[in-house]
């Protein structure tokens, strides 16, 4: 059957009518597809320049420690969370021309700066530095200097992860500056400048990307709901968030789209869900995304935070619940039906791969099981 008449089909026995049709079809269009990619590919994907720094702070920081070592490179982490800090001179010389401040001054505090941990983590597409807190006021006070410029904006408490890309490393730029004049060409600052406005367009040279991750309750679901102690539903909600995350990571080099979309969702919390447990829980999936009542959706829910731009009228919307739980409890079944092959070396990142050949209807559809089964074998 053609993929759009299957689509529209779905939509119709859910009950969708032609205006809210249009609004998902186009909500749920696949922009992942890439056709005869799979043969030029391998994975994992090669690192980025980055890793190369990454690698070299983590070295440093068995020595001197993670966060006195990551203060030396990550120019926010020099500032405190202070409302207005970013509109202060001193801080935009700092943030946005790098210039470094002289030592001892005061800089982020971190209540438990000895929970910090950093880790270079191989993934599918390739290794990434993942910076991780077991102290949640920690976390906070991270994302809020890494991301919010040091102000001290609101941080939900379901927020568990936070992916930092394009990061402007300042610390790379200062070792290209080092390279750079032990050529002998450093005449003078202007000349540098030259140089500096040479460097801005190559901004694999010192821009980095990284993970921000806790270890707090994944989607604030509570280890009770899932029969898990606090101990083991933590450690399993850090794998979930990890493998969540990198999953993103892997869809933005490889398809070069990471969006706030339920099929893009599903995908990534398929692989957290996966590597922590070694099966596919439907169930765990539709709780942290608010749907463990349906059709009644939890307050809060995270559903909601991907309803789209424009968002979904309220009809589409529960036509959207619908399709997310039907997906869910296939691809449950699915991964069942495969799993021996995804349990294989490589499997995984196959799964992923398939996965995203599909939309939310064909995943909803009476055919799913034998659409996947199709789109995995097509990619291995």
């Amino acid at each position: 059957m053609d993929k759009k008449v299957l689509r529209r089909n779905v939509l119709k026995e859910l009950g969708a009518t032609e205006e809210e049709m249009d609004e998902l079809l186009h909500y749920n269009e696949n922009i992942f597809y890439r056709q005869n990619e799979f043969s030029r590919s391998s994975f994992p994907l090669p690192d980025e320049q980055f890793v190369a720094a990454w690698e070299n702070y983590a070295l440093e920081a068995e020595v001197n420690g993670v966060y006195a070592t990551l203060r030396n490179y990550l120019v926010q982490l020099q500032f405190p969370i202070q409302k207005g800090i970013s509109a202060t001179e001193r801080y935009k010389a700092v943030i946005n021309a790098g210039r470094e401040l002289a030592e001892g001054e005061g800089g982020l505090y971190l209540e438990k700066p000895e929970l910090l941990e950093l880790v270079i983590h191989s993934s599918s597409a390739g290794k990434i530095p993942l910076l991780i807190t077991r102290h949640r006021n920690d976390f906070v006070s991270l994302v809020r200097a890494l991301t919010m410029r040091n102000e001290p904006k609101p941080v939900a408490d379901s927020m568990g992860a936070q992916m930092i890309s394009g990061y402007n490393n300042w610390g790379r730029i200062r070792d290209y500056r080092r390279r750079w004049e032990g050529k002998g060409k450093a005449e003078s600052e202007g000349n540098w400048q030259q140089e500096f406005q040479r460097l801005i367009p190559q901004k694999e040279l010192y821009q980095d990307r990284f993970i921000i991750l806790s270890d707090g309750y994944y989607s604030a679901v509570q280890p009770s709901e899932l029969g898990l102690s606090p101990e083991a539903w933590r450690e399993a909600s850090l794998v979930i968030r990890r493998e969540h995350e990198c999953a993103h990571y892997f869809t933005r080099r490889f398809y070069s789209s990471m969006r706030n979309n339920m099929l893009d969702e599903l995908i990534v919390d398929y692989m957290g869900i996966t590597e922590a447990m070694g099966t596919y829980q439907a169930d765990w999936f539709l709780r942290f995304v608010g749907l463990e009542d349906f059709p009644a959706l939890r307050t809060g829910g995270r559903i909601y935070n991907y309803r789209g731009t424009p968002p979904l009228s309220d009809g589409a919307f529960e036509i959207l619940k619908k399709l997310v739980k039907a997906s869910a409890e296939t691809l449950e079944s699915s991964h069942t039906l495969l799993q021996e092959k995804i349990n294989l070396p490589g499997g995984r990142i196959k799964m992923l791969l398939a996965l995203a050949q599909l939309t939310l209807e064909e995943l909803a559809s009476s055919e799913s099981e034998l659409l996947l089964k199709k789109a995995f074998y097509y990619v291995c």
